[in-house]
């Protein structure tokens, strides 16, 4: 069960095909067109539960929980949760503002 604070995947779906704009090309607009966001779990939740999280950027996002324990599947290894850390810290000091993450 993904905690608090995991980095996860959620989905929604942002317009449906009723919604989508009458210049969008005839085969895209019989879909609906949906969002993926990974971010931070705001709460304890399950796969399928309605959630909130806060992406690296640092903007809310809703969605179902589809996918937690997210880890990067290129060569560069698996998901460091420290080295996310130091980019918030790098950010600040950078920025000099709240990286949100």
């Amino acid at each position: 069960m993904p905690k608090q604070g995991d980095w996860v995947r959620i989905h929604s779906v942002v317009l449906s095909p009723d919604q989508r704009a009458p210049q969008v090309p005839e085969d895209t607009a019989g879909v609906p067109l949906e969002m993926w966001v990974k971010g931070y779990l705001t709460e304890d939740a399950q796969v399928g539960d309605a959630v909130t999280v806060r992406t690296a950027a640092g903007r809310l996002a809703q969605g179902t929980l589809t996918e937690g324990g997210l880890n990067y599947t290129h060569s560069f290894g698996d998901n460091v949760p420290e080295l996310r850390q130091v980019a918030a810290m790098v950010w600040d000091r950078v920025f000099g503002g709240d990286s949100h993450a």
